[in-house]
């Protein structure tokens, strides 16, 4: 008996496109990708081991470099201590936008007054908008983020004092 792909029924694979798929993971830092082409899907992904210690060890150090980096000058009078004391942290890993789109206004604005409630900005998470709102009243007084900027878990975003 001859056991071919077509008598056995098992898939055939395309080897190169495999490899290209996996290619794409690697220039694109995704770390899982699927491809369906009729009756045939071909998943290819990386371990998920290998991208854990990255994003965990990566928020620690850049956090207190690149917050006070971002605050304009005119916000600079303010302690670190307090902004990372009454800051909104990001609850999650993803890209921030300050706007619900580009021709949009923002969502807050340095010195604006803000209710319990009030939406401060959106954290684009495996392509579901995040809402981040404002944890209590207060005002805006500075915006640690740019549009567009990735952001890391517990990441300070917005002080709202």
């Amino acid at each position: 008996m001859n056991d071919t792909p077509e008598t056995t029924g098992a898939m055939q694979v395309d080897v190169t496109l495999v490899r290209q798929l996996a290619e794409l993971l690697d220039t694109t830092q995704l770390t899982e990708i699927e491809v369906e082409d009729g009756s045939r899907r071909i998943r290819v992904a990386r371990k998920a081991a290998q991208a854990a210690p990255v994003a965990h060890y990566a928020p620690p150090a850049p956090a207190p470099v690149s917050a006070p980096l971002s605050i304009p000058q005119a916000e600079v009078g303010a302690s670190a201590p307090a902004i990372s004391a009454s800051a909104v942290k990001s609850p999650m890993v993803g890209t921030v936008y300050l706007a619900a789109n580009p021709e949009a206004k923002p969502f807050s604005t340095v010195g604006q007054k803000v209710a319990a409630g009030d939406t401060l900005l959106i954290i684009e998470a495996m392509k579901v908008m995040n809402t981040i709102v404002a944890p209590s009243a207060g005002t805006v007084t500075a915006i640690l983020v740019e549009n567009g900027q990735p952001v890391e878990f517990d990441q300070p975003l917005v002080v709202v004092e």
